[in-house]
C-alpha cells in the first residue's frame, strides 16, 4: 500500500510520512519549492518534485505508483491577492480529488484548520459544532472553511472516503524558526543568539499540538481499518499554558493572559487510539535539541 502525501516536505506533512512509515507504509511525497528531505526521513520515502496546480503531472504520478491513499497537505502562502492565493489552492486541492477519484483510493484526508471554528463560545471545540458565519482573521482559515464542502460533495458517490482533519495549533521542527503563527520557534532562536526573550503571560493558553503527535495523528486516520466519521479535530485534545512553556524554556513569566479554545479530540481517540506522547517540558526539550543541529 502506497500513501501519497502532497506538501509531504513541509512541517505537517514530513511528521505524517515519518509516523506512517513508522507504520510500516510505503509513502511518496510530494513537494514544489523545495527538495530538502529532513534527516529523519532519508532513504524512507519516494520524493516527487510537483506542481500540484498542474493535473497532467499530477495524474502522472499514477503511472509510476500504485497510490491507494492520498493525504493531501500541499498549500501556498497567500499574496497581496486573495484572488491568485485562492486560484492556487483551489486548482491543487480539484486535481488531487481528480487523482483520488481517477485511481480509485480508498481515502483522501485533506486539511482543514482549527480556525473554522471561529466564532463559537464553546470551549473545547468538537465536531458537531456547527460552523458559524464569521469574520475570519486570515485568507487561509477562509479557504480550509471552504475545503471542506468542496471534499465532501466532490467525492459523493465515488466510493473514495473523505477525511476532513480539522488540524489544531502546531509547532515544531521544521516549522519556520521566526514564525509569526507560534512563539516557541522564535523564543528559541532568540535564546540561541544569546537573547532574553520578554515573559510570557503566565495565564495564556490554548490548543497546541507538537509536529510529531499531529503527524502520528493523521497516520492513524490515513490507515484506520474504519472510520465511522468524516471529520476529525486533530490536536493534543488538552489546553497547553504558556507558563508550561515558560518553565521549559527558561523564561519569565509576567500575571495574565487568556485561555482561548481547544480542539475536543474524543472521536480521533476513539476510533485510533491517538493520544499525544508530548507535554510542554517533552515537546520543548526535544525541538531544542533538533534546533542545536537543524536550522528550522
Amino acid at each position: 500500500m502506497t500513501i501519497l502525501i502532497t506538501g509531504g516536505l513541509g512541517m505537517i506533512g514530513a511528521h505524517t510520512a515519518r509516523a506512517l512509515t513508522d507504520l510500516g507504509h510505503q509513502v511518496v511525497v510530494t513537494s514544489h519549492r523545495t527538495a530538502d528531505v529532513p534527516s529523519f526521513l532519508e532513504g524512507r520515502v519516494t520524493v516527487e518534485s510537483l506542481d500540484v496546480t498542474d493535473r497532467d503531472a499530477f495524474l502522472a504520478l499514477g503511472k509510476r505508483h500504485a497510490v491507494s491513499d492520498i493525504v493531501h497537505l500541499a498549500g501556498t502562502i497567500p499574496g497581496e491577492d486573495p484572488v491568485g492565493y485562492f486560484r492556487t489552492d483551489t486548482t491543487g486541492l480539484l486535481n488531487a480529488l481528480d487523482a483520488a477519484r481517477a485511481w480509485g483510493v480508498r481515502r483522501f484526508a485533506v486539511a482543514s484548520s482549527i480556525g473554522v471554528y471561529i466564532g463559537r463560545t464553546e470551549n473545547p471545540w468538537h465536531e458537531e459544532l456547527a460552523l458559524p458565519e464569521a469574520d475570519l482573521p486570515h485568507l487561509i482559515i477562509a479557504f480550509k472553511k471552504a475545503v471542506e464542502p468542496l471534499t465532501t460533495h466532490a467525492l459523493r458517490g465515488t466510493g473514495v472516503q473523505p477525511v476532513i482533519l480539522r488540524i489544531g495549533s502546531t509547532w515544531g521542527p521544521l516549522m519556520d524558526p521566526e514564525s509569526v503563527f507560534n512563539f516557541i520557534p522564535p523564543y528559541v532562536s532568540a535564546i540561541q543568539r544569546g537573547e532574553q526573550p520578554a515573559p510570557l503571560p503566565a495565564d495564556e493558553g490554548g490548543d497546541s499540538c507538537y509536529a510529531p503527535d499531529m503527524g502520528r495523528a493523521i497516520a492513524l486516520l490515513t490507515t484506520a481499518e474504519t472510520l465511522n466519521h468524516t471529520t476529525y479535530n486533530v490536536s493534543s485534545g488538552r489546553p497547553s499554558m504558556y507558563r508550561d512553556f515558560a518553565e521549559a524554556l527558561k523564561v519569565e513569566t509576567v500575571p495574565g493572559g487568556q485561555v482561548t479554545p481547544h480542539l475536543d479530540i474524543s472521536r480521533l481517540t476513539a476510533e485510533t487510539g491517538f493520544t499525544p506522547e508530548y507535554d510542554a517540558a517533552e515537546a520543548v526539550a526535544h525541538y531544542v535539541a533538533w534546533r542545536s543541529s537543524n536550522p528550522r
